[in-house]
């Protein structure tokens, strides 16, 4: 088991950095090749159709081939995605390899998480999920600050290490001796059930990705414009992971002890604050830059993991799969529009438009967060916290257990 979870967790890491630097270095390079801000943003977009479109498709390629080859094709795709940058410089169809590069990491992290899923025990998976949230996690920081490096290189350099590391995140688990799992089935894909259980929970969903997703595909368009150097752009992004890793456990103590909903009015009030302060750091230098990323990160990073767990907290042990697998829809397609419509009001209304847009959001969750509030009360035998890794339609799996009442 011990083999089986380093093979596993050595290819999260690996995929990271490589799916965690594509977007970053697509925008830098896509600027400096003369490519708009709304082509560099829907570049971003369709990074996210292809994570849907993997999410839906992964499970059913595990059930006609199994694991390691879903795994291998998953990554060939990526690979393909990543390479193909470097042979053509234009923004549909770089578009078009950001849709393969979406398309593997949701396989890849399916097939992952199907195969983690399917070793742990009761015994080992509080132990398991924690070192699997810790490598995903330091694997997007390393990520980020990888991207001075890789922007000061020549493209194809960039591209072509990034192509590597893709590649070698195949490595693990084509070695590995351990036999691959049966496969489990494809969860159910209703949306309807998401908003039928909780309304709010779908809201924060959708604002959560139009925060994430816009930030980190469209971010560094805004650092460019506030005078950051490509160098800098990695640290910008990087304290923006940062301040949502040190907000987990602080965020998940508050989300156990009071109301969710409370929760997530308050978050999304602190969110439009930190908007403001990061549209005001702009002009006191670099330190006030980083410092409002940080801020920024702390306050609407933990947004999805508490609407996540309000909806579970009307949900049955039978239904916690598919809810999970709802809220991920919703999820993705909030980020598919986020970081296209972003980038536009952005080329139309400056770089300050990014955080107006996703303070608009917030506020409309605060409206709607305390509409809800009078329409039913809050469960008072509340599922635990659990910071929930976007990655997949299969992760409610890895979790279930964790929530069952």
């Amino acid at each position: 088991m011990i083999v089986s979870f380093a093979a596993l967790f050595l290819s999260v890491l690996l995929l990271q950095l490589s799916s965690g630097a594509v977007g970053p270095l697509d925008a830098l390079a896509g600027l400096q090749n003369g490519f708009s801000r709304g082509e560099v943003g829907f570049l971003g977009s369709m990074h996210f159709l292809g994570f849907f479109i993997g999410c839906w498709w992964a499970p059913r390629l595990m059930g006609d081939v199994g694991h390691s080859r879903a795994f291998a094709a998953f990554t060939a795709m990526g690979a393909i995605g990543m390479a193909g940058h470097i042979l053509i410089f234009d923004p549909t169809a770089w578009a078009l390899l950001r849709i393969m590069s979406g398309i593997c990491i949701a396989g890849c992290y399916t097939v992952i998480e199907s195969w983690l899923q399917a070793k742990v025990t009761n015994a080992s998976r509080g132990r398991a999920m924690g070192l699997y949230r810790v490598v995903d996690m330091g694997g997007s920081l390393i990520a980020q600050l990888m991207i001075g490096t890789l922007a000061s290189m020549e493209t194809y350099i960039a591209y072509n290490l990034l192509t590597i590391l893709c590649c070698a995140a195949m490595l693990p688990l084509a070695l590995t001796r351990v036999p691959q799992p049966e496969t489990p089935s494809a969860p159910r894909l209703r949306p309807s059930l998401a908003w039928r259980l909780s309304p709010l929970a779908v809201a924060g969903v959708l604002v959560a990705a139009l925060s994430s997703a816009s930030f980190r595909m469209v971010g560094p368009i805004y650092g460019q414009e506030v005078g950051l150097a490509a160098t800098q752009i990695g640290l910008f992004l990087a304290a923006f992971v940062a301040g949502g890793a040190a907000a987990q456990y602080p965020i998940g103590w508050l989300a156990d002890k009071y109301d969710r909903r409370w929760i997530l009015v308050w978050l999304s009030v602190a969110s439009v604050f930190s908007c403001a302060v990061t549209v005001a750091a702009s002009g006191l230098g670099t330190a006030g830059v980083m410092i409002s990323a940080a801020l920024f990160g702390l306050t609407t990073f933990p947004v999805y993991s508490v609407a996540a767990s309000h909806a579970h907290d009307f949900a049955t042990n039978e239904e916690r799969v598919e809810l999970s697998a709802a809220l991920m829809f919703f999820y993705a397609v909030g980020a598919i529009a986020a970081p296209w419509g972003t980038s536009l009001l952005i080329e139309a209304f400056g770089p300050s438009a990014l955080f107006y847009f996703i303070s608009a959001g917030h506020v409309l969750l605060v409206i709607f967060g305390l509409r809800r509030m009078r329409v039913r009360d809050t469960r008072e035998d509340r599922t635990p916290y659990v910071y929930t890794p976007r990655t997949s339609f299969t992760i409610g799996r890895l979790l279930r257990r964790t929530r069952d009442r």
